[in-house]
């Protein structure tokens, strides 16, 4: 029962979320090796490990302060569900070390509320 919620759950979700490309002056792309979503023109970057799981938060290149940041990602991998909570560590970093199930046909749910600002949520299809 609980997997009929998960496709509309991601498909609003990647609604919210979209690829980013490099435009004139505008490189969101990835700069860490990881995924890149942009979300209210802040650019998200997940670098999934199997023993971390490390967001990168900038604004066109900028790096977005993580303090007082409020996150979790929820990784899907086939029946699998695990959220993990995303903790502050660095600048513009949010970080979760554990055991994590990464690689192509895991998707992760980010969800972002930083300082003063509205939730964010982006969708990220692991390669």
């Amino acid at each position: 029962m609980k997997h009929t919620l998960l496709f509309p759950l991601l498909s609003a979700a990647m609604l919210v979320s979209t690829p980013v490309f490099a435009g004139a002056g505008h490189d969101h792309g990835p700069k860490y090796g990881g995924i890149a979503r942009e979300v209210a023109s802040v650019t998200y970057e997940l670098v999934a490990r199997p023993n971390a799981l490390t967001l990168h938060v900038s604004d066109h290149g900028k790096p977005v302060s993580t303090q007082g940041a409020k996150a979790e990602v929820a990784l899907y991998a086939g029946n699998e569900k695990t959220v993990v909570p995303l903790e502050p560590a660095g600048e513009n970093l949010l970080l979760a070390k554990g055991n994590f199930k990464v690689g192509v046909g895991v998707r992760a749910a980010v969800t972002v509320t930083l300082a003063g600002k509205p939730p964010a949520q982006a969708i990220f299809n692991l390669k």
